[in-house]
């Protein structure tokens, strides 16, 4: 398994910094909208993982359960993308990875990159695009351009049926699909991207994978 550059997670760290406080004062403004233009208020009865929340690895016997709030135009989120893909390959096969929407306020692009994300789910592909989405973020990311034709190119790209694609991405319901995951954040004392809660609580971001990887392994021994 190859390791991760030092570098890279030297920039995962000071990013998510950046972003979790920057989060917080977004979140937290009294004139607080989300992305879509509503009001979002806490879920009443708020909850780390649903039913219909995207599992990126389904363990047979799942013997410990992290949730990612994430952005996928945060670019700290981005920085996390291959800590997170490194430790799916180390414990997929006993740690469930989930990943649940949190478009920030201040991200142009963040609530039609997870609209894409949750068309793209409705015909199998939600992995796909979510992998796509990190790994062309430099394209489309910190742009305050509408880009929601670069992201319907990338569904074209992943195969999917254009025109299911283009009525799922319009659909209030994946608007609403979105906001669900949101208002459970807010339930939960998510203020920025990326939030990581292990077991329904809510961590500090690891500075490392080898700290993160010491994290879970603690979870798993007790």
């Amino acid at each position: 398994m190859k390791k991760l550059s030092k570098h890279l997670i030297v920039a995962a760290v000071l990013a998510a910094g950046f972003a979790l406080a920057l989060g917080s004062y977004l979140l937290l403004r009294p004139d607080n909208r989300g992305s879509a233009g509503a009001d979002l208020q806490p879920a009443a009865k708020a909850m780390p993982v649903r039913a219909s929340s995207h599992r990126l690895t389904e363990p047979e016997k799942s013997e410990l359960t992290i949730v990612e709030f994430l952005d996928f135009e945060c670019e700290a989120c981005g920085a996390y993308y291959p800590v997170v893909e490194q430790l799916r390959k180390e414990y997929g096969d006993r740690v469930t990875f989930v990943a649940r929407y949190f478009p920030m306020p201040g991200h142009r692009n963040a609530e039609p990159a997870a609209r894409a994300a949750e068309a793209a789910a409705r015909q199998g592909k939600f992995e796909a695009m979510y992998t796509k989405l990190f790994t062309t973020q430099k394209e489309w990311g910190e742009s305050q351009e509408w880009k929601a034709p670069l992201l319907r190119g990338y569904a074209k790209d992943l195969g999917l049926n254009m025109k299911k694609f283009d009525a799922d991405f319009a659909d209030p319901a994946t608007a609403g699909r979105i906001q669900t995951d949101q208002r459970d954040g807010l339930g939960l004392d998510v203020q920025g991207t990326p939030t990581f809660l292990v077991d329904g609580k809510k961590i500090q971001p690891p500075a490392s994978y080898e700290e993160f990887k010491t994290l879970i392994d603690d979870h798993l021994s007790d």
